[in-house]
Parts: structure tokens; C-alpha cells; sequence
């Protein structure tokens, strides 16, 4: 790393509301359950920034893992009702854990248990968002983690990196640091020889030809592909973001000269294009001719009947659906005005050859979210 920093590093050094993220696999042992000595070096890492002036929010893994060994179970379970019970186990000695190890700072604890319901659900994003940011009003460092003992299958983020992204945006960061056993994103496998390190990522065309391996730990289920993801979906909403290794912590915490940086997309998307764009889930997907795609990302005008060439999916007026290119490409999401079961009748068709009561747009521009850029 040169001694000068990138500005996206700059920008990371000196956020004044800082998300970290760290993995399973940097907190526990190869045997399972927590490892203290790691437990607390992070947390000296995220103390040191909180007491130069920074608020900190921690997303945490590791609730599943820390209970497998007080339960008597070697390696990661693959049954939710398990996964669940080891969670509930977990839960306890990671807070525990942090609660002591943040006492030596003098520094409070408060978790947030989140399900993606809690962001995905609209009334539930806005009470997660003032929860987050009255505990850092009082002075508290939240420790975010994903509902484990409740989260089912349809429910789960899938990783806590996408929840670090989610959460980053929620609280309006400065800044997002993902903190694993990999010091940097690679163009390929960095057990491999020949994988080259990518110490900025500036477009997302920079990571176009990266082949990120989405294996996780034995503890954990974040590989290399959630982890960049999970920065390509920060960086795109206006966070810039720092992935490093957790044993860097300090440094990545401190003068941001390690690991991957990425820069942002541009200014911050508002809450609601953010949830359009991100957090909401879709029922649907509308297959659009390319006239349809050109006018709705390029010229950022709203979706008509005419433009649509297919539909799949059941979903209401009032839903969130997918637009798609005429290769299945996901180009943008919307909020549809018409259900699955009266817009067939009205794709391919002119407005002026529809009944009055049909001729309104079927995405308004206002509710449409371009993800092609």
C-alpha cells in the first residue's frame, strides 16, 4: 500500500459512523466455541475507534458456532431446528462475551436481533432504524446479529454480510468494514497460486472477472462471493466500504491501509429507493423488449404495457417485482400497479387500445429502481 491513501480509504479512516461486520470463523475456534484472545483483540480494535471520536455499530456472527461446543456438537449443524437450538446457546455467551470484553473500555452493550422481515417489512426498517440509532444517541455500541432462533428458511439473509450492508445503510454509516480470515478480495482462490490481490475496486466492472469462491468455514456460511456482494450492494447505495482480515482489525480501523477497498456509486440512494433496490423482497419479474429496458434505466421513464413481453410470478398491485432484460438480466425493480392475474391480458398493448381503467403505467417511474447503471 502506497503512503498516500485512496480517497475511499480516507473517507473510511475518517468516518464518523462506522459498521464492522466479522465473521464466525474470526471469533471462534476450529473445534467450536469462542476463542477469547480473538474476541478481545477485536474488540480493542473497535474500543480504540469508538474512543477517537467514532460511533461504532458491530454486526456479529458467531451466535451458531458458540454454541456448538457447550452442546456437545463437532461441526456446523444443517437442520434449522439445530442451527437454532445452538443459537440459543450462542446468543448468550456472544453477548456475554462482549458485554465483559467491552467492560474493560467502560464502554455498554446493546443487541439488535434482527430476521430480514425487520427490514424487508417497512414499518419493521423504520423501528430498526430508531432502535440502532437511539442506542448510539445514549452512547451504547449495538452488536447486531441475525435472529438465529427464530429465523426460518424463507426469512434468513443468508449471511450476516448482506445484514452488515443492510444495517450500514439503515443507520446511515460513513462507512462499512468487513472483517474475515481473508486479508483482501482476490481475482481468484488465494490458496491457489497465481491469484492477484485487488487493492481497489473502483467500478464494478473492476470485479467483473472475479471468480469468488462462496465456500464458507465449517462455523460460518459466508464465503468470498456474499463478502463482495455485500460490498458491490454498500458501495452501489453511497458507503464505501473496507474489506480486510479480522487480525488487522486495528489497522483496518485505524489508517484503512489494508485490504480491499471499494469506492462508492455515487450519491446515497433515499430510504425508499434503498429499500426497493436492496431490501425488499420481489413476488414477481416482468420481461421487458429493449425499448422498454432503454427507456426505464437510460431515460429513467416508467414502465408501460407495451414494453412487456412476458411475466412470471404471483403477485398484487402494490407488490415489489424484478424487470428483466430481454436475456433474463435483472435491469431495475419497481412497485407494480397491476396484479398477475389481469396484467397478461394488457401486455404488448398500446395504452390507447386499453379500457380507460387500464391505461396507467404499470411501474410509475416514481416507484422504479435502475440497477443497471
Amino acid at each position: 500500500m502506497t503512503s498516500v491513501l485512496s480517497a475511499t480509504r480516507s473517507q473510511v479512516a475518517a468516518a464518523r459512523r462506522i459498521v464492522v461486520k466479522v465473521g464466525s470463523s474470526s471469533l471462534t475456534t476450529a473445534a467450536g466455541g469462542l476463542d477469547p484472545a480473538h474476541l478481545d483483540a477485536l474488540v480493542d480494535a473497535l474500543a480504540t475507534r469508538r474512543n477517537a471520536g467514532s460511533q461504532v455499530v458491530l454486526v456479529s456472527s458467531g451466535a451458531i458456532a458458540s454454541g456448538l461446543a457447550p452442546l456437545g456438537i463437532s461441526r456446523r449443524p444443517r437442520d434449522l431446528a439445530t442451527q437454532q437450538a445452538a443459537a440459543s446457546v450462542g446468543q448468550l455467551a456472544l453477548g456475554h462475551a462482549y458485554v465483559s470484553s467491552f467492560a474493560r473500555y467502560g464502554l455498554r452493550v446493546g443487541q439488535v436481533l434482527l430476521t430480514s422481515d425487520d427490514v424487508v417489512r417497512r414499518s419493521h426498517y423504520r423501528n430498526a432504524q430508531r432502535t440502532l440509532s437511539r442506542l448510539l444517541a445514549l452512547g451504547a455500541v449495538p452488536v447486531v446479529n441475525e435472529n438465529d432462533t427464530v429465523a426460518t428458511e424463507e426469512i434468513r439473509f443468508g449471511d450476516n454480510d448482506r445484514l452488515a450492508a443492510l444495517v450500514a445503510y439503515l443507520v446511515a454509516a460513513d462507512a462499512l468494514v468487513l472483517l474475515s480470515d481473508v486479508d483482501a478480495l482476490y481475482d481468484g482462490d488465494p490458496r491457489r497460486p497465481g491469484a492477484q490481490r485487488i487493492p481497489e475496486v473502483l467500478d464494478h466492472r473492476d470485479v467483473a472477472h472475479v471468480q469468488a469462491d462462496d465456500a464458507g468455514s465449517d462455523v460460518g456460511t459466508g464465503g468470498m462471493a456474499t463478502k463482495l456482494a455485500s460490498a458491490r450492494l454498500a458501495s452501489a447505495a453511497g458507503v464505501p466500504v473496507l474489506l480486510a482480515a479480522a487480525s488487522d482489525a486495528a489497522r483496518a480501523l485505524g489508517p484503512a491501509d489494508v485490504g480491499t477497498a471499494f469506492a462508492t456509486g455515487g450519491r446515497r440512494l433515499t430510504p425508499r429507493r434503498f429499500w426497493l433496490a436492496y431490501a425488499a423482497d420481489p413476488n414477481g419479474k416482468l420481461h421487458l423488449d429493449e425499448g422498454a429496458v432503454r427507456a426505464v434505466v437510460d431515460r429513467r421513464r416508467s414502465l408501460l404495457a407495451a414494453g412487456i413481453t412476458a411475466l412470471t410470478g404471483d403477485f398484487e398491485a402494490g407488490d415489489v417485482v424484478e424487470l428483466a432484460d430481454p436475456t433474463g438480466t435483472v435491469v431495475a425493480r419497481g412497485v407494480v400497479a397491476f396484479d398477475s392475474t389481469e396484467l397478461p391480458a394488457l401486455i404488448g398493448h398500446s395504452s390507447r387500445d386499453l379500457a380507460p381503467e387500464h391505461r396507467r403505467e404499470v411501474v410509475h417511474a416514481d416507484d422504479l429502481v435502475p440497477l443497471r447503471h
